[in-house]
């Protein structure tokens, strides 16, 4: 394995330690090495915070700080150039005077877009970008999707039966495993907001917090036409905040005080109005847990991404009817006795391999 790309692998490693925490910013990691040793490395490890060269740099120890003129920066993302919650990395890595700087992808943000590799280079830093472009593209494909089409990541999760039902009629059927339900609150962990329809909340009742994992909780998001869900579901009691969306605000005051409402008209637009407000609020990824309706909706619209099909051996003999996803599969295992389907949109793979062919020619 070339060197480089074993540094920029490490680079990939301590950006995923963000994972549920940047949104509506990327997962980031960087390392300072210096004669073939590293001497600082750090990951962006929540919004608001300071990104991953930051982090890097401080961890230097006090009798390597001489080094830094002298040392190697690798980063998964291109260097920020931009003033927003924190300065510039451009101006810390000119500040430190760090000579040489190797990244992975650019940064498809209008405002970056390879403006901060320009700043570097014009002021004498040695800039090398595309190494393992694939991977992070791979890396930082939510926030690329999140500001290049102007709506969030969108993600369908769904389980199934081995003879293609998602469930029965009326009442609540658990068809994967616990193992399944662990990588189902892992997921959650990963987006911004969760989404669910009416009859997935009046029959299953679901929490929708990741309680089995860690990190932030989801935004709940939950479509609900005529307000048929009670108040008293534990969609509004558990962690997090959330948001129905309605034809009519209520009159009542029983909601908690976490939950907002969204008035919005229940015709072919609908996903899209909602779709805007979400990307207006900075809701930059979105998982869509059902039912059926819902999901064939966005797989109607190709308004999808990726998606998850937890195939159980149980066999339910009939009920509601699994969505078919038209996607490439990327990734299939299993868990227990559950397999799991990880699947890509088609439009989702050539965008993943732009932001790589650019970067690789940045």
């Amino acid at each position: 394995m070339d060197i480089h790309e074993g540094y920029m692998r490490r680079c990939f490693d301590l950006a995923r330690m963000g994972e549920g925490f940047t949104a509506p910013n990327p997962m980031v990691g960087a390392v300072l090495v210096h004669d073939g040793r590293i001497i600082g490395e750090g990951f962006h490890a929540r919004y608001g915070e300071v990104h991953a060269e930051v982090n890097a740099v401080r961890s230097v120890k006090p009798e390597d700080r001489q080094l830094l003129p002298h040392s190697t920066l690798y980063v998964s993302l291109e260097p920020c150039c931009i003033h927003g919650r924190t300065p510039p990395c451009t101006s810390l890595i000119l500040q430190k005077k760090i000579p040489e700087v190797l990244v992975s992808v650019l940064d498809y943000t209008a405002e970056v877009k390879g403006r901060g590799v320009e700043i570097l280079r014009n002021n004498g830093v040695k800039v090398t970008t595309g190494v393992l472009a694939e991977e992070g593209a791979e890396l930082s494909i939510i926030r690329n999707t999140f500001v290049a089409k102007r709506r969030p990541y969108i993600a369908l999760k769904f389980a199934q039966s081995a003879d293609g039902f998602m469930g029965v009629p009326g009442r609540q059927v658990w068809i994967s495993n616990k193992y399944s339900k662990r990588l189902s609150h892992k997921l959650r962990n990963r987006f911004a907001a969760i989404l669910v329809g009416t009859n997935t909340a009046l029959t299953d009742d679901p929490s929708l917090d990741n309680r089995l994992w860690y990190g932030s909780t989801p935004v709940k998001i939950l479509l609900d036409r005529k307000l048929k869900v009670p108040d008293s579901a534990k969609l509004f009691h558990s962690p997090g905040s959330s948001i129905v969306v309605c034809e009519a605000k209520p009159n009542t005051t029983d909601y908690p005080d976490t939950v907002a409402f969204l008035e919005l008209a229940f015709d072919e637009h609908l996903l899209d109005r909602l779709l805007e407000h979400l990307a207006v609020k900075n809701i930059s990824s979105l998982l869509v847990e059902g039912g059926a309706k819902i999901l064939e909706q966005f797989i109607k619209r190709d308004l999808w991404d990726e998606a998850w099909v937890f195939t159980s051996e149980k066999r339910l003999g009939g009920g509601i009817p699994a969505p078919f996803v038209p996607g490439t599969e990327v990734q299939q295992f299993h868990l227990g006795n559950d397999r799991v389907e990880v699947l890509h949109a088609i439009d989702r793979r050539e965008f993943s391999s732009k932001i790589a062919m650019l970067s690789a020619t940045g």
